[in-house]
């Protein structure tokens, strides 16, 4: 069957449809080279992208990120390039794109994984789509980090907390993270808690409802102020101190909070330490009149 122009009706439309600068198109990578890539739009001319019009990552490797096959949007720059390429730079792209994916990454509570590229004061920094994201010290890791240099090129896992388009902000979080996978590591250990053992553990922290004691492996249990002693104490300072080691009793598990108790031992020991009445019978039992008067004097 012969073709007709009608076949091609597509494909002739789109070749000589308008385009404009500041337009972002879509096309296929046809070509990856040193100087940057060639694009195919299904257009009369294809689009070429600079290497420096790639990304804004300075860690960004273009043999290692962009493969020929691959899709990518690009903002045009020039329609004619003196050789009847279009200029396209999907940096540019990218800086429209990006930040509307950006927000719908922090909407969905995503979870961003990269490379810190630099660390500065303050925190760290990281790209994500492209865009230049800020890691604040406190963001980190579970606690404030001082020294941010030992994050250089370190992988790492966050979440998107803010994304102010006006002000081209994108400020990221890997304590977030960091807590949530604390807990489900402890809730795994808790599980693993036998009631009615004995343990040594370690007085972290003095409350006036209690004690918490440190049991080992991460894992801590509330030592409640009406189980420290067999007498009535007004606060945990009057019988323990915090780095004060001490013996307890896991009473409860539950909902992964671990009570504990030293007067439970104590009950245990006073028990043990109470003198046992052995009455063992020997002999004969007697009530004969002399047995009964014996040793008695009669004046």
């Amino acid at each position: 069957m012969a073709e007709t122009m009608e076949d091609f009706k597509e494909e002739l439309e789109a070749s000589f449809r308008k385009i404009r600068v500041g337009d972002i198109l879509t096309g296929k990578v046809i070509e990856v080279s040193e100087e940057g890539v060639l694009l195919d739009f299904d257009y009369y001319a294809p689009g070429k992208i600079a290497l420096e019009d790639l990304s804004g990552d300075p860690g960004f490797s273009i043999f290692e990120e962009i493969h020929v096959g691959d899709e990518i949007s690009a903002t045009v720059v020039k329609i004619d390039d003196g050789a009847g390429n279009l200029v396209l730079s999907r940096k540019e792209a990218d800086d429209v794109l990006a930040w509307d994916k950006l927000k719908q990454m922090m909407e969905d509570h995503a979870v961003v994984r990269g490379r810190i590229a630099e660390a500065v004061k303050g925190g760290a920094v990281m790209f994500v789509e492209g865009v230049r994201g800020f890691i604040p010290a406190s963001k980190l890791a579970l606690r404030y980090v001082e020294d941010t240099s030992e994050y250089q090129n370190k992988e790492v896992e966050a979440n998107i907390i803010e994304v102010d388009v006006a002000k081209k902000r994108l400020v990221l979080s890997c304590r977030d993270i960091l807590v949530q996978k604390s807990l489900e590591e402890k809730a795994e250990k808790v599980k693993g808690v036998a009631v009615g053992s004995i343990v040594e553990g370690t007085v972290e922290q003095l409350k006036d409802y209690g004690a918490f004691v440190d049991i080992g492996d991460g894992i801590s249990g509330l030592l409640h102020v009406s189980q420290i002693s067999d007498k009535r104490i007004s606060h945990p300072k009057a019988v323990l101190k915090e780095g004060q080691k001490v013996k307890v009793k896991i009473t409860k598990v539950e909902n992964g909070k671990i009570s504990l108790s030293m007067k439970a031992l104590m009950d245990v020991t006073q028990k043990d330490s109470e003198p046992a009445f052995d009455y063992k019978e020997s002999g004969q039992a007697t009530t004969g009149l002399g047995a009964l008067l014996k040793g008695i004097k009669l004046d």
